[in-house]
């Protein structure tokens, strides 16, 4: 996207669009589904040149994710761990590390019928071939019961049917992802964060269509609480106001929903509470039976549509929706003070807040590398180090240090060693404001190595920012991709032992440190630099 919102200057449809699968993952059964039916489509020559499973379970889940290897004209998918940062974050991992023209991103429990890929490459092709189009929609099909109505659940699933630019199946241009910066990684759930990025990327001068393939979403197994955990998103819906104004959903193009309604309940159940207090009985009569009434005609309105006496579930169905009819009111009400709460005398800032941390590399990075170095007389700053740190140190950027020191495992140096290296940095670069070091070889599995997320989150928590509030600078591929699948900015400043398809696929390159920080953190005053940005 060009400096001022719009989309690019159109040079004419791309013969054949690459594109990649975007598939984040709970480690649902359902995936393993998914990807079968991915391998049998006929993609008529242009498969996807990638498919990136993204597992955002927490990181402490160390349950193996078992995924095929290549079949048919399906490559063998990557696997990339977000550490159960949510949705938004997970999408933003995987088309960050893909670099085709078109990102597809497909839910794990979604299900793709004979010929969708067919029809998937002719809304491919038709989006492409036209200039402001950023985004194609499939037509979501909810299979449900036939031998009885649908239960609630049922229904609520049903209604992405009619959801406007749901990511179930969305295919988005990869430049309109970057000009926006993705997905708002401050929405937690599955949640309004497809909506907001919609709303953005049309704001910025974009289309988006809705395609003609046919993608069949059924319905997730559900326990009895499932309605009332999710009112959680009534924090999205305060957020939203927050970012796009008291008219948002009639520019997101949501529904309405009842939360007036709910209000009312609510209110009804505290004025009786508080004139019973009072003493003052008739009044709590009445307000109690407001209350009673708003709550029978919500749970008629949600058993209106579902099983009736003699179908089957009907049962189990009336005892949930009783309960839970009762429960609602008052978890949205919760969710939504603890969102207004959470805004409250604050200016939300648009996505992406500033950095307000950096996080460095330190061999290669910070002091010329040194492979598995044990001496702190070989200690030796790159050029330019203590400058860039001191200046961010000024500004009031927090800085750390995130690195992989496998030579410890390996025998090759003692803790104590290490230990001494890391004191010999801080005499001459200055004092970090967190230092997170990963001791463990390659192969042991952790998940702190880069380029794993782990050494990135873990200074964020010791720092107390958000993931997306931090950057990484490093000089190798892996340091790029553990920011990516943080979801913090990274940075890379190449070496003559940097890769050349590792500056290539970079997305941020600076020349050296300085230029990184002048990327990162325009504001803050450094001696002039070239610094490359795709």
């Amino acid at each position: 996207m060009s400096g001022d919102g719009t989309p690019p200057a159109f040079d004419g449809p791309t013969v054949r669009p690459s594109w990649a699968v975007v598939i984040p993952t709970i480690g649902r059964p359902s995936l393993h589904a998914l990807l079968v039916d991915l391998a049998a489509q006929v993609f008529a020559g242009d498969p996807p040149v990638q498919v990136v499973v993204v597992d955002d379970r927490p990181l402490e889940d160390e349950a193996p994710l078992t995924l095929p290897g290549p079949t048919g004209q399906l490559p063998a998918p990557a696997l990339v761990r977000t550490g159960g940062r949510g949705p938004a974050a997970a999408r933003n991992a995987g088309w960050r590390t893909v670099r085709t023209d078109w990102v597809l991103f497909l839910d794990d429990d979604v299900r793709l019928p004979a010929g969708w890929g067919e029809a998937f490459l002719a809304d491919l092709r038709s989006a492409d071939a036209q200039a402001t189009v950023a985004g194609t929609q499939a037509r979501l099909h909810v299979p449900l019961p036939t031998d009885r109505p649908p239960t609630d659940w049922e229904r609520n699933t049903a209604g992405l049917e009619h959801a406007r630019w749901a990511t179930a199946d969305m295919a988005y241009r990869r430049t309109a992802l970057a000009g926006v910066d993705g997905f708002d990684e401050r929405f937690p759930r599955a949640y309004r964060e497809d909506a907001d990025l919609a709303l953005r990327v049309r704001q910025g001068g974009w289309e988006l269509l809705a395609g003609d393939r046919v993608t069949h979403h059924p319905v997730r197994p559900a326990d009895d609480g499932v309605s009332v955990r999710v009112q959680a998103g009534a924090r999205d819906d305060v957020l939203m106001r927050a970012l796009h104004g008291p008219g948002w959903r009639d520019l997101a193009e949501t529904g309405r929903g009842r939360f007036a309604w709910h209000a009312a309940t609510v209110g009804a159940a505290a004025a009786a509470t508080a004139a019973l207090a009072a003493r003052r009985p008739r009044t709590a009569a009445l307000a109690g039976l407001a209350s009673a009434a708003l709550t029978a005609d919500f749970l008629r309105l949600r058993l209106s549509g579902g099983p009736r006496p003699g179908d089957a579930e009907w049962l189990p169905e009336w005892r949930r929706m009783t309960w839970t009819s009762a429960v609602i009111p008052f978890a949205a009400v919760r969710h939504r003070v603890a969102g207004e709460l959470a805004v409250r005398g604050d200016e939300v800032p648009p996505w992406r807040p500033p950095v307000r941390a950096v996080l460095f590399d330190r061999d290669g990075t910070l002091v010329e590398d040194v492979p598995y170095n044990s001496n702190p007389d070989a200690v030796q700053p790159v050029p330019g180090a203590r400058e860039a740190l001191d200046a961010l140190r000024a500004a009031g950027v927090l800085v750390g240090m995130v690195t992989n020191q496998s030579g410890v495992s390996r025998g090759l140096l003692t803790a104590a060693q290490l230990d001494a290296v890391q004191r010999r940095v801080v005499e001459l670069l200055g004092p970090f404001d967190t230092v997170v070091v990963c001791p463990h070889r390659p192969d042991a599995g952790c998940t702190c190595r880069k380029p794993g997320a782990g050494l990135v989150l873990d200074a964020a928590r010791r720092l107390g920012v958000a993931p997306w509030e931090c950057a990484v600078v490093g000089d190798i591929g892996t340091d790029v991709e553990a920011a990516v699948a943080a979801g913090a900015r990274a940075v890379l400043v190449p070496t003559p032992i940097t890769r050349p398809e590792e500056v290539q696929h970079a997305e941020v390159v600076a020349e050296d440190l300085r230029g990184a920080v002048r990327l990162l953190r325009p504001d803050v005053p450094l001696a002039r630099h070239l610094a490359v940005t795709r």
